[in-house]
């Protein structure tokens, strides 16, 4: 999805400013080893920027510090997240501590995660056809609907 030209700004500043949590998780996914996802980091996806995003998986992994206990953020990150989804990205929020406590099991779950989203969408298309081959049936939104 396209960002503006100052959101991808706002993206570029960030990543030379990373949290240290931000830091510490960066340095493990950043690694690119043969079957394994690729993620960005304070990548630009719409208004919104992404701590980390995986675009195989179209998995966002936001790390929330204590101002995401905060009632206004709160309300902010679920109308956030609720846009992600819509727009067909998995939101899996890691508290701080969790980085600071483990960054590698961090790691190693966003990773796992990331292979499981992958794996359900490259196998979603053929579970969807028919048994003769033709096209998939419709989605479940026009199900019910008089055309």
């Amino acid at each position: 999805m396209r960002s503006s030209i100052l959101t991808s700004k706002r993206a570029k500043a960030l990543r030379r400013a990373l949290t240290e949590p931000e830091l510490m998780l960066w340095a493990r996914l950043k690694r690119r080893l043969p079957d394994m996802p690729i993620f960005r980091n304070q990548h630009p996806f719409g208004p919104y920027i992404l701590d980390f995003f995986c675009p195989a998986a179209r998995l966002a992994i936001e790390i929330d510090g204590a101002i995401h206990s905060e009632d206004a953020q709160i309300a902010h990150d679920e109308r956030r997240d609720a846009w992600l989804k819509r727009q067909g990205v998995t939101v899996y929020r890691v508290p701080a501590s969790s980085v600071f406590k483990d960054a590698d099991q961090v790691a190693d779950g966003a990773r796992l995660l990331a292979d499981e989203l992958v794996a359900l969408r490259t196998a979603a298309p053929s579970t969807t056809r028919s048994s003769a081959g033709g096209p998939p049936p419709p989605s479940s939104p026009r199900q019910g609907r008089q055309e």
